[in-house]
């Protein structure tokens, strides 16, 4: 049987669901997490309050790679917000920030993804942790619908870079 969430985990599940919903929606959209409307800053401040409770969290006991995933995405959020405001790379700024912040979503759903599949069903779990096939299976797939997927999204991009009234 699937070890029962302790109360933070609880709290940090049900945080961690709203940049998903926010990140969705935006996507579907802005074909992007635009971080200046109002789901791109939900999503923002919901994914570092997701990131900050899963520090609490530890089935080792100490630092692990979801933690590690959770500094990445942060670090990466921050990358996308300075980029789009400092605009070093020119016609390339909104490429990165666009990237940069599909690439934090990616991220999000890697822990999601383990922990899903290591705790549903209840009664008999697909997977046992990040090593397990299934876990893995389904975070490759999970990688293969992200590189799909900022392809598509810089398709987009470059097709609406001359549409007023539509983010780039």
């Amino acid at each position: 049987m699937a070890n029962p969430l302790s109360t933070l985990g609880i709290v940090h599940t049900i945080i961690s669901v709203a940049p998903i919903v926010a990140g969705l929606y935006s996507f579907s959209k802005y074909a992007a997490i635009v971080p200046k409307s109002n789901s791109g800053r939900i999503y923002i401040i919901t994914l570092f309050l997701s990131a900050i409770t899963s520090f609490g969290l530890s089935s080792t006991g100490g630092f692990n790679a979801g933690h590690a995933i959770g500094i990445i995405a942060m670090l990466a959020v921050v990358f996308s917000i300075v980029i789009g405001q400092l605009g070093w790379f020119g016609r390339l700024n909104r490429y990165l920030q666009a990237l940069s912040m599909s690439f934090t979503f990616f991220l999000l759903m890697i822990p999601g993804i383990n922990e899903t599949l290591s705790r549903l069903p209840p009664s008999s779990p697909i997977g046992s942790g990040p090593d397990s096939p299934p876990v893995q299976t389904a975070t490759a797939i999970w990688a293969a619908i992200f590189l799909a997927g900022i392809c598509l999204q810089a398709f987009i991009m470059h097709r609406r870079s001359g549409t007023p009234g539509l983010p780039a």
